[in-house]
């Protein structure tokens, strides 16, 4: 290995030098197996950086540390501003959290940064022009990972969208579209149905692209559009989307290109970075000398750029390009002239150094290419709030009609029980028998009047007293006067 491991103590200040360090994890399973090949092909290519080693995963998690990474990780991190990561494994069982997941928040990388590019006719695809970026919300929606089970038969996990991070993502799309010359943002969510939070997501959408006239921009409701882009992926230039969503397409992207092993990402965020290949850990090959380590060399190509290496980037880019083309590949590739191991793969790519891809197009990373920065979204005045109601959560065995009974007799002056669903349609008043009904059930209150939290408390507390057991509430507002919650189904 060519790169210089940083002598001094990660728990040290890092004092700015000419020679940018980087933090760099070798992971779990394949990890560092497809580090080292990674490594390797960097130090070639004339990439310019010391390496801070740091032990995240899985002997971090068995080690008693339930979130998988260590204080003096986080100072290295904190440090260096720059992450280059392998897979890691997360344990099985209850109790451990995606470090992946906790990483992104915690150091504020927004959006992820996922190219899927066809590479044919040397890598197989039914779809040889397609080249699409995914660039997917990083910090929230139902990764948040607010999970709780409220009754003996449900549990509840919340999606929860903030006007901030829509705003930062999307921007972050069209700038992305302008910086590379792409030519349309596609925004996927399924804001037909998830009208307050996806809808957010699609309005944020609609209100941005007006600031960006010389970019095409479109909307697809997330199940179609993953089929469209499954069948028709050229139709796609840049797709902007929530979390979920975004972390399924990439990986149906980067099959449909040729292999998920192909597959690079970047976490960017306003001072710190991730880069990582998109695919797990592998544990069952790990060891084996077959793993793919292109898709960590490509988001080691996207690191290069970000630190402004240019032509390194460029460099390193076109030998991979010009070793698929000679029909070199791993395993999952099905190259023509045989599959090679992990370090085989690498050296091949070393050996290309220098040299051009002749079909393929070459990458020529701009010299003077910056990571895109996204300014804080301005914060709205508040507006004015009112609260029109409650939402009572209880667990009940009975049916709906002896559930209302009940609440009614402890109901309140204050507020008055207009609807209960159960699993989100209404089941009264006038329910219908086919219903199938759980033991968790939503109760709708409106406010008779004006009403506040002691408001709510007393009706509680009167639930109580009457045996109700409420698990939940949900306070019902209006924001200006627009109400700030769903209907029931069949409302």
């Amino acid at each position: 290995m060519n790169l210089p491991v940083n002598p001094k103590a990660i728990t040290e200040t890092q004092t700015p030098v000419e020679t940018p360090i980087i933090t760099v994890a070798h992971g779990d399973g394949i990890g560092p197996e497809i580090m080292d090949a990674a490594l390797e092909v960097l130090s070639a290519g004339g990439a310019h950086f010391e390496i801070e080693p740091i032990e995240i995963g899985e002997k971090v998690y068995l080690s008693g540390i339930s979130a998988g990474i260590t204080p003096g990780a986080w100072d290295s991190l904190r440090r260096t501003r720059v992450f280059f990561k392998a897979p890691i494994t997360t344990p099985q069982g209850g109790g451990y959290k995606s470090l992946n997941v906790t990483v992104r928040k915690s150091l504020g990388l927004f959006a992820n940064v996922r190219p899927c590019a066809a590479y044919a006719p040397y890598i197989a695809t039914k779809h040889p022009e397609m080249d699409v970026v995914i660039i997917r919300e990083n910090e929230e929606d139902l990764y948040a990972g607010i999970e709780h089970r409220q009754s003996d038969e449900v549990y509840q996990c919340l999606k929860l969208i903030s006007r901030p991070g829509c705003e930062k993502i999307v921007r972050y799309a069209f700038e992305y579209a302008r910086a590379y010359g792409r030519k349309k943002v596609t925004c996927m969510v399924k804001d037909n149905i998830m009208k307050l939070t996806d809808g957010l997501f699609a309005k944020v959408f609609d209100e941005i692209k007006v600031e960006y006239p010389e970019i095409e921009a479109e909307h697809y409701i997330i199940d179609i559009g993953t089929a469209r882009l499954a069948d028709q992926p050229e139709r796609f230039d840049v797709i902007v989307t929530p979390n979920l969503y975004g972390d399924i397409i990439s990986d149906v992207a980067a099959e449909v290109a040729g292999s998920v092993g192909m597959g690079a990402s970047a976490n960017i965020g306003s001072s710190c970075a991730m880069f990582e290949a998109i695919h797990g850990s592998a544990p069952d090959i790990a060891g084996q000398n077959i793993a793919n380590p292109s898709g960590l060399i490509l988001a080691g190509v996207m690191m290069l750029v970000h630190l402004g290496q240019s032509e390194a980037a460029s460099r390193i880019h076109n030998a991979w390009l010009k070793t698929v083309e000679d029909g070199v590949g791993t395993a999952d590739m099905k190259p023509e002239s045989g599959a090679l191991g992990t370090k085989e793969f690498a050296r091949a790519v070393v050996e290309r150094i220098g040299q051009m891809p002749a079909n393929l197009p070459a990458a020529n990373y701009a010299a003077d290419a910056k990571p895109i920065t996204i300014a804080d979204p301005v914060r709205k005045a508040p507006a004015v709030k009112e609260m029109v109601g409650v939402d009572v959560f209880t667990q009940h065995a009975g049916d709906a009609d002896t559930l209302a009974a009940s609440l009614n007799a402890a109901a309140t002056d204050a507020f008055e029980l207009v609807l209960i669903t159960n699993r989100g349609v209404k089941v009264w008043p006038e329910g219908l028998p086919e219903t199938f009904c759980t033991d968790h059930w939503r109760c709708r209150f409106e406010a008779r009047g004006k009403v506040g939290i002691a408001d709510v408390a007393a009706l509680l507390a009167a639930c109580g007293e009457a045996g109700i057991d409420a698990i939940k509430t949900e306070n019902l507002y209006t924001f200006d006067g627009e109400r700030g919650f769903s209907l029931g189904q069949g409302q």
